[in-house]
């Protein structure tokens, strides 16, 4: 993982600094705290928040890993990648890879989200049958180093990526990006 100094974070109260303040009364169970409802629900129910991808690579990927080697993980993935297909068909996969692939040091296979609905919907469906597999669940935005470090989420045992070769992927983004603006600047 990332060592979490190395970034900025945005305030999380920015935008909400001006509110009445909270009351501290508890809900009938005692426990949880009593929030001021609204009829507006926020609209991250609805849409993704900015920086995430909001186009043709999803806004979160979920690579779910298998030790290729073991008949029983091999059997599970392929049983799961089936399931997946067939409960979710709105979903984008991947079919099996049964080698490492960019970062990813073991067999996998790819789950892309689109909506804050797919996302709500498959999550905790893979917490429940993932079984003994791994999942990194991550954001997509423009920094796929942090994507894949800092502000990824693991089911399972993590395991340590390659992430040299995300840092590979980002400088050739870079001098693509660098090249076409110098093209587009020359063109005019």
């Amino acid at each position: 993982m990332a060592d979490p100094m190395l970034y900025d974070y945005p305030d999380p109260l920015e935008g909400w600094k001006d509110q009445e303040p909270l009351s501290t009364q508890r809900n009938p169970d005692g426990k949880s705290l009593k929030n001021t409802q609204t009829p507006i629900l926020s609209q991250s129910y609805t849409t993704f928040i900015d920086p995430l991808a909001q186009d043709s690579r999803g806004a979160f990927d979920i690579h779910i890993y298998y030790t290729a080697t073991s008949t029983f993980e091999t059997s599970f993935a392929r049983s799961l990648h089936e399931r997946i297909r067939r409960e979710f068909p709105e979903l984008r996969i991947y079919p099996m890879f049964d080698r490492p692939v960019g970062p990813h040091p073991k067999a996998m296979f790819e789950v892309n989200l689109f909506s804050p609905q797919q996302f709500g919907a498959f999550v905790p469906w893979l917490v429940i049958h993932r079984g003994p597999l791994s999942a990194l669940l991550h954001p997509n935005t423009d920094d796929a180093v942090r994507d894949h470090t800092q502000r990824a989420t693991w089911m399972g045992q993590q395991l340590a990526l390659n992430v040299d070769s995300l840092i590979e992927f980002e400088r050739r983004r870079a001098a693509a990006e660098k090249s076409a603006t110098t093209t587009t600047n020359d063109g005019a």
